[in-house]
Order: structure tokens, then C-alpha cells, then sequence
């Protein structure tokens, strides 16, 4: 049987996209346009880069219910990331008919602390 190794922390991964090379603002806007498009609720989330990989984030303010501007939800995770430089900031889409998750992205890494 092979080993079971732990990786550093700042090894791991933080979902699908975070394989890829970090997304352009505008690789980032039409993953939003694809939450909207499938009507699913967007939220942000935060969490410092230590705790990430725990199963619970902080939520920034409430889910944005119903909300279609994708300015909008950009401009609240620009918000999050501004209050918490230093924490990681994920966009989330809830998909209310399968009361799941539809997709998370990481849309900002958090500045390393000094």
C-alpha cells in the first residue's frame, strides 16, 4: 500500500479552477454571467488562507437573492476583498432547485501576511 502523504498548505488546491492559471477579470465576469444565466443565487464568501480548506467560510452579508447584475455581484466581492485583503474570496451560485451548490470559484487569493 503507498503512502498517504499531507502537502503544505500552500500546495493544495482550492476546486476545479484553481488547477488552471489564475482567471482574468474578464474569464471571471463570464463565470458570473453563467451563474445569472442559470438563475442561480449568487454569494461571497471569505476565509483566511490557513482555514480554507475547512468546510466553512464566512459568508459576506447575505446571499445576493435574485440579483441579475453582474456588476453587481463583481463589485460585492471587490467589496470583501477590500474589507479582508488577506483572506482568500470565493463566489458561490445556489442552485434552489437542487438545493446545492452549482458552482464556487475562488474569484481573489489572499495577499500573503506580513
Amino acid at each position: 500500500m503507498s503512502e498517504i502523504r499531507d502537502f503544505s498548505p500552500s500546495s493544495r488546491k482550492l476546486g476545479t479552477f484553481s488547477y488552471l492559471k489564475e482567471m482574468e477579470p474578464e474569464r471571471i465576469r463570464k463565470q458570473v454571467e453563467y451563474i445569472v444565466r442559470r438563475g442561480w443565487n449568487p454569494a461571497v464568501e471569505h476565509s483566511e488562507p490557513e482555514n480554507a480548506f475547512d468546510h466553512y467560510w464566512y459568508m459576506w452579508k447575505l446571499p445576493l437573492f435574485g440579483e441579475t447584475d453582474v456588476d453587481k455581484i463583481l463589485a460585492e466581492a471587490a467589496a470583501c476583498r477590500a474589507a479582508h485583503p488577506h483572506n482568500h474570496v470565493r463566489l458561490v451560485g445556489y442552485d434552489t432547485r437542487r438545493q446545492s451548490q452549482g458552482a464556487a470559484l475562488v474569484v481573489y487569493r489572499g495577499l500573503a501576511a506580513a
